[in-house]
């Protein structure tokens, strides 16, 4: 069979693959939601689901039944297995109709699914589990597709639905998902039948799309053949009736969004420059990872004449607007603002976000019911700054990149709209029903418990390798994001391709750094700005160790160690505290120094000398910072030969030359010379930086912690 071409979604099926799983309809099931998941333009992530009905054996009465496998609560279509989904017994959930007591008891059901299950070891049903149930097809498909929401929120989108598929798709206009939407559907598709017409979907006012087939492949095709048609339909009229979007209001400077020397476009350079402030703000309540998305698409929308239209009416898809909220914020800057005078950035912006505060409570209180839950964060998810792009915020990551790509899927959804109709937006009492219902309320009590780390961001230097990496890791496992960076571009290349396999690409970001030049801490510190949206642990990791006795030092050597160590940690903590203050939300600064810096050492004039010079700098800028709850303390490492680049460059020949040993009793010696007898490793220090900045110690700066296994002659005193 030839290859099916087509302009707005994209033909993944391969015949190949389909024919190994032939005969095994939930396998076809899941390759069917991996295929349509991995399209953007059909779904979003973790929205829609898709189902098949196959008989099965009973394993109480040995009987075939009807089995239904539909993707479970909380899953995502794109990455789901076998074990994300449900599995119910068809006849059992259907008998559930006798004893549904109507919309207001609508959440009770839920509950009574799971007398309905099949398989005790599949996923929690969702709520969307009636909505194929009671459809009789073998395979369904329940997507969020942009081209189709764009009817379905139109203002006369029953009528276009019913013209442009000549009555072949159904309309059931907006309800909340659930057991009565299920039995809609059913009425829907009944009530054609008697008509004589054989429907192929259904189109759910504001919501998405159903279409069905009786394989998995049926089903596929005519999903990919709908939502083709409805985006090639807007497609041909965009224009017709006005420009797009209303056309363009804001007049950008010349290249404003073409990269320049810094490798960053002007946009670029003033996105950077904002996103700590703005994550300041966002973060009164609970401290958000942010997002910066300067998508073609976004662009047209907020410079357009219709954003100011437009952007307050909100979504109309629930999954759109669970993760955007009620309506974005649109900044008052100019594109090209100048940003040099942070407290007079912030004296113009913060009216808005108090605005859009009481905005906020003013929607919960007018709209909450007697059983509500308690408001929750007034602050905006999702910020437009016309001209230069939007930016996004939530707990991690990865909801902050979610919300921007969702809202990208409304945007969509509003041009398709605005280009054959007009658009309209869920009514807010209804927006309120879904973003405060007892079930997405219970799911979110279900969430596991935030890591120590989860919203904050991690810039450690030198972490390629040695000590820096293994301290980047241990801020990953414990929830932070992590800002990668080394002098070495190989070394670079190879730990991000480490940690993207271990954390994947919501945590970690890289870019080379070298703590000797302040443009480039500047750029690195400018990337952790674009990538999470500020900067809050800043751990000072880098260095160089040379070993040579004071007749035979060079200049250049010193020169050396006293750039790398102690101005290096003087710049890269600078920069830091610059956007820290930008965020006002405190923070920690790290220094990893030396037992050398308080015990006095043949052939270290230079290294020890400098290592002196950080630690007292450490005191110095803890006396400084504490005002702006700025933390800052030292770790005192020593020893420590795993993975450390400090052995290199002659240094070890130098500690052995001096303690008049070989350089491979080096481990052993150092060991045998603390009082625990211990080997110092990376980890190590890794868990002592975490000890500073995890949470117990943030009463406590202007101090140092010994991991040295013992040297009493490094105590402090």
């Amino acid at each position: 069979m030839a290859l099916k071409t087509f302009q707005h979604v994209s033909y993944l099926w391969n015949e190949s693959t389909a024919a190994e799983l032939a005969g095994d309809e939930v396998a076809l099931l899941v390759y069917r939601s991996n295929l349509l998941g991995a399209d953007l333009r059909l779904t979003n992530y973790g929205g829609g689901n898709t189902s098949c009905k196959a008989p099965a054996k009973d394993p109480l009465s040995g009987k075939t039944v009807e089995v239904m496998w539909v993707k479970g609560s909380g899953g995502d279509l794109g990455t789901m297995k076998r074990s994300g989904l449900a599995a119910l017994y068809v006849e059992r959930l259907r008998s559930l109709q006798n004893v549904y007591r109507g919309l207001e008891q609508e959440d009770e059901m839920v509950e009574l699914f799971n007398h309905c299950i099949y398989d005790l070891a599949s996923k929690a049903p969702s709520i969307d589990t009636p909505l194929h149930g009671f459809l009789p097809f073998r395979h369904i498909d329940h997507l969020h597709p942009d081209a189709a929401i764009a009817i379905a929120a139109a203002k006369d989108g029953q009528r276009i639905t019913e013209e442009l598929f000549g009555g072949t798709i159904g309309w059931v206009g907006w309800q909340r998902p659930g057991f009565d939407l299920g039995l809609q559907l059913l009425d829907c598709l009944e009530e054609n039948a008697r008509k004589g017409t054989a429907l192929r979907g259904i189109m759910l006012g504001s919501h998405g799309l159903f279409t069905w087939g009786d394989t998995a492949y049926e089903s596929y095709m005519n999903t990919l053949e709908v939502i083709e048609t409805c985006a090639d339909y807007l497609t041909k009229n965009e224009g017709k009736i006005r420009p797009v979007f209303g056309g363009a209001k804001v007049q950008l400077p010349e290249n404003f969004h073409l990269s320049g020397s810094s490798g960053r476009t002007p946009a670029q350079q003033q996105a950077a420059a904002l996103a700590p402030v703005l994550r300041g703000f966002c973060s009164s309540q609970t401290q958000m990872v942010g997002h910066f998305s300067e998508d073609e698409r976004v662009l047209q929308f907020i410079n357009s004449n219709d954003l100011e239209r437009l952007a307050p009416l909100g979504t109309s898809c629930p999954d759109h607007f669970l993760r955007t909220k009620i309506s974005p914020l649109v900044l008052n800057l100019k594109p090209d603002e100048d940003l040099s005078n942070v407290s007079a950035i912030k004296e113009k912006l913060s009216p808005l976000f108090e605005a859009y505060r009481i905005m906020y409570a003013d929607y919960y209180n007018s709209c909450r019911r007697p059983n509500s839950p308690a408001m929750r964060d007034p602050n905006p998810v999702v910020i437009l700054w016309p001209g230069v792009g939007m930016f996004t915020f939530a707990k991690d990551k990865q909801t902050a990149r979610v919300a921007a790509e969702f809202y990208t899927n409304a945007i969509n959804v509003m041009r398709g709209a605005e280009a054959v109709s007009e658009y309209t937006s869920l009514p807010r009492q209804e927006a309120f029903d879904i973003e405060y219902w007892l079930l997405e309320e219970a799911k979110l009590q279900r969430m596991p418990k935030p890591k120590p780390l989860s919203g904050r961001v991690a810039l450690v230097t030198g972490s390629a390798g040695g000590i820096g990496k293994a301290i980047a890791r241990r801020f990953a496992e414990e929830g932070a994001c992590v800002v990668l960076n080394d002098l070495n571009a190989g070394r670079l290349a190879e730990a991000k391709d480490a940690f993207l396999q271990a954390f994947g690409k919501d945590v970690v970001a890289a870019t080379t750094l070298n703590v000797t030049d302040s443009q480039s801490i500047v750029s690195a510190l400018d990337a952790a700005c674009l990538a999470f949206g500020g900067v809050d642990i800043v751990v000072n990791n880098a260095g160089i160790s040379i070993s040579q006795p004071i007749a035979e030092h060079t200049e250049e050597n010193w020169d050396k160690l006293y750039d790398i160590l102690v101005k290096g940690q003087f710049l890269v903590s600078q920069a830091g505290v610059a956007v820290m203050r930008k965020q006002g939300l405190g923070g920690d600064i790290v220094n990893i120094v030396s037992k050398n810096a308080v015990v006095a050492g043949p052939n270290n004039a230079g290294y020890g000398s400098a290592k002196a010079a950080q630690a007292h700098l450490t005191r110095l800028l803890a006396a400084e910072l504490g005002a702006d709850r700025i933390r800052v303390n030292t770790v005192n490492p020593d020893a420590v030969i795993a993975g450390s680049n400090i052995w290199s460059g002659g240094w070890a020949e130098g500690r052995a030359k001096a303690y008049g040993i070989a350089v491979e009793e080096l481990p052993a010696y150092y060991a045998k010379r603390t009082l625990l007898n211990e080997i110092i490793l990376p980890e190590d220090i890794a868990n002592a930086c975490f000890a500073f900045v995890g949470g117990l110690l943030n009463k406590s700066t202007g101090n140092a912690l010994n991991v040295d296994g013992g040297v009493a002659m490094g105590f402090l005193r």
